[in-house]
């Protein structure tokens, strides 16, 4: 999707910066990925304590 927009420059180039990054594309679709992973780590930590545990956990590591 082709889209202008108006970004701080100073936020910008420490974004650049701080990630290595080369492009201003680049660092615009690594934060939207970012945005979107912490979204998904978010529900997760919302299942805590939902889950039922069964099983044996030193059957399953083998003895180690």
């Amino acid at each position: 999707m082709r889209t202008n927009i108006v970004i701080n420059d100073e936020l910008m180039n420490k974004a650049i910066e701080a990630s290595g990054l080369k492009t201003k594309k680049d660092v615009v679709e690594q934060g939207l990925k970012l945005i979107i992973q912490r979204s998904h780590q978010q529900a997760i930590r919302e299942l805590r304590g939902q889950l039922k545990w069964e099983g044996d956990l030193d059957e399953m590591r083998g003895g180690k």
